[in-house]
C-alpha cells in the first residue's frame, strides 16, 4: 500500500497516469516491449510531497530534481539527499519512501518506466545507488524530453504517440546511464575517475603514444583501479579505447587529406606503418586503403 502526506496536488502540477489495458496492448509491439513509460509527471515546488511504498513499485522510478531538493531511502538503507540537477532511480519492487524538503521543496520530473530490457537501460542503479548528476549542457535536454512526451501523450494514447514517447524514453535514459558514470561534483569522494577528463586528455595526445601508466596518473587512481573503473564506463580497455581513438582521426585524415598511409601512420605514433594497417584492419574491418577508396556520402 502506498502512504503519501498530500493528496490535493500541487498548483501548475502536470501529471499523466496511462491505462493498463492500452500499455498491456502497446507493449507488445517491438518498438514499445523494450522501454516504455507508464506514468509521467511534474510536481512543481511540491511542499509536503510525501511517497512511500513499502513493496516498491512494479515500474523503475525516475524522479529528476531541477530545484529545490528533498531525500530518499531505499530498502531500509540511509536516507540520502536529492539535491538539484540530480536524478534517482528507484528499481523495481525495491522498498522505498521520499519527500520534499519543508525548507527548500523541491521541483522534480518524474517517469515510471517498464519494458523488457529496463534492466539494461538502468543497469548499475541499485537500492544503494547514489543520486548521479546530470551535466548541465543535458539538463535542458531532459526538460525537453519530457514536455516532449507530455504535451505528445496529452493530444491522446494512440500507438503512434506511444511509439515516440518509448523512443524518446530511451533517449532519456542513455543521458542518465552516462551520467552515472561520471563524477559528483561537490559531492564524490576524493580520486573518483572523471570520464570525460580522461577521454579529453586521449583526444588531445592522439599524435603520440600515451601508456596506461601515464593515463591511470592522470586520472590520479592506480593502474588497476582505473583500468576497472574505465572498462566499467566505456566496454573497453584504455589501451584500446586510446587506439581507437587513433584509428578514427586516421579515418578522417584518409577521407579528408591527401596523406599517404605511411605519412598518416607516423602522423598518429605508429612507428611501424604495417602494424597501423593491421590494426587498421582489425578495428575497421579493412585495410587504409581500401577504406580510403570506399565511396562516401
Amino acid at each position: 500500500m502506498d502512504n503519501l502526506r498530500k493528496s490535493d496536488g500541487f498548483q501548475s502540477q502536470k501529471i499523466i497516469v496511462l491505462p493498463d489495458h492500452i500499455m498491456q496492448e502497446a507493449a507488445r509491439h517491438p518498438l514499445v516491449q523494450p522501454l516504455h513509460v507508464t506514468d509521467i509527471g511534474y510536481f512543481p515546488r511540491a511542499l509536503h510531497h510525501y511517497r512511500e511504498r513499502p513493496e516498491g513499485s512494479a515500474a523503475y522510478i525516475v524522479m529528476y530534481c531541477v530545484d529545490g531538493e528533498g531525500w530518499c531511502r531505499m530498502n531500509g538503507h540511509k536516507a540520502f539527499r536529492l539535491l538539484k540537477g540530480q536524478v534517482v532511480v528507484i528499481p523495481p519492487g525495491t522498498p522505498h519512501a521520499y519527500a520534499s524538503s519543508e525548507q527548500q521543496p523541491w521541483s522534480i520530473y518524474w517517469w515510471h518506466m517498464k519494458g523488457q530490457s529496463a534492466g539494461d537501460y538502468y543497469e548499475g542503479f541499485s537500492d544503494a545507488a547514489e543520486p548521479a548528476v546530470i551535466p548541465v549542457d543535458q539538463s535542458r535536454r531532459m526538460v525537453e524530453l519530457f514536455q516532449e512526451s507530455y504535451d505528445l501523450l496529452q493530444k491522446g494514447y494512440t500507438l503512434n504517440h506511444i511509439i515516440h514517447v518509448s523512443q524518446l524514453a530511451g533517449h532519456l535514459a542513455a543521458i542518465i546511464r552516462l551520467a552515472r558514470l561520471q563524477p559528483q561534483h561537490g559531492l564524490q569522494p576524493p580520486h573518483k575517475h572523471d570520464l570525460d577528463e580522461t577521454l579529453r586528455f586521449m583526444t588531445e595526445h592522439l599524435e603520440r603514444n600515451v601508456s596506461l601508466k601515464e593515463l591511470a596518473a592522470y586520472a590520479n587512481l592506480s593502474v588497476p583501479h582505473f583500468t576497472f573503473r574505465f572498462k566499467e564506463a566505456t566496454g573497453y580497455s584504455p589501451i584500446d579505447y586510446y587506439l581507437r581513438l587513433k584509428i578514427q582521426l586516421a579515418c578522417q585524415h584518409l577521407d579528408l587529406t591527401g596523406q599517404s598511409i605511411k605519412e598518416i601512420s607516423h602522423r598518429l605514433g605508429f612507428q611501424d606503418p604495417y602494424y597501423f594497417s593491421r590494426l587498421f584492419k582489425k578495428i575497421m574491418g579493412k585495410s587504409p586503403s581500401d577504406y580510403r577508396d570506399t565511396r562516401k556520402g
